[in-house]
């Protein structure tokens, strides 16, 4: 099986493995409003993906670091994102806060790994330059989902508003989310670099 058709084989089964977390997602949601507002982004990414890889295949990295997100953002949509069952996580960094939007936040940052890998297998710009601007498309991403999830909030009001913003009262939750992508680019990105050099190794060996 060359790349190209071993690239559309595991997009296909984590595809069909995200089918089983969002069927498990859209059964009794926490709140239908909410699940709604957080599942139109997940399902317009894997949407986006399928798109992209009918012209270009990305590497199996790329597409198992892209579902982490996409599984994450839908179990948080049922929950609520300040409810998912993850005491043994807080517990075992020692919070009393629900860590779950962070870790999702996080892995938001992942996508920075594909974004360099189509820009620099593209020949678009050089391997420096892709991972600065993969890292910074990235951060302004942050950004402004941190402003669309405070519009939205504003706008739904009440409890619902709360539960969509997931901040449990942290003033600086925008802040932290924002950190927590750049955070997860930055790990993404190193890890690009780090098959690079590998692979540059490999060949001239």
């Amino acid at each position: 099986m060359d790349t190209n058709n071993r690239s559309l084989s595991i997009l296909f089964w984590l595809t069909l493995g995200y089918a089983v977390v969002f069927a498990f997602s859209a059964i009794s949601p926490t709140s239908y409003t909410v699940w709604v507002a957080e599942i139109i982004p997940a399902l317009g990414i894997l949407s986006l993906i399928w798109i992209i890889s009918k012209q270009f295949k990305f590497s199996n990295t790329a597409y198992i670091l892209m579902f982490i997100w996409l599984t994450l953002h839908t179990i948080g949509a049922k929950y609520t994102f300040a409810e998912v069952p993850f005491s043994w996580f807080n517990q075992l960094i020692g919070s009393e806060r629900n860590n779950f939007d962070r870790v999702a936040h996080f892995s938001i940052g992942l996508y920075a790994y594909p974004i360099a890998e189509y820009m620099i297998r593209r020949q678009l710009m050089s391997v420096k330059l892709a991972v600065c601007f993969a890292l910074f498309a990235i951060m302004s991403l942050a950004a402004g989902y941190e402003i669309v999830e405070w519009w939205y909030a504003a706008l739904a009001g009440g409890d619902e508003g709360i539960a969509f913003l997931g901040s449990q009262g942290d003033i600086w939750d925008a802040q932290k989310d924002m950190l927590m992508d750049t955070i997860g680019a930055l790990t993404s990105l190193t890890l690009l670099l780090t098959q690079q050099r590998v692979d540059s190794f490999s060949h001239v060996r």
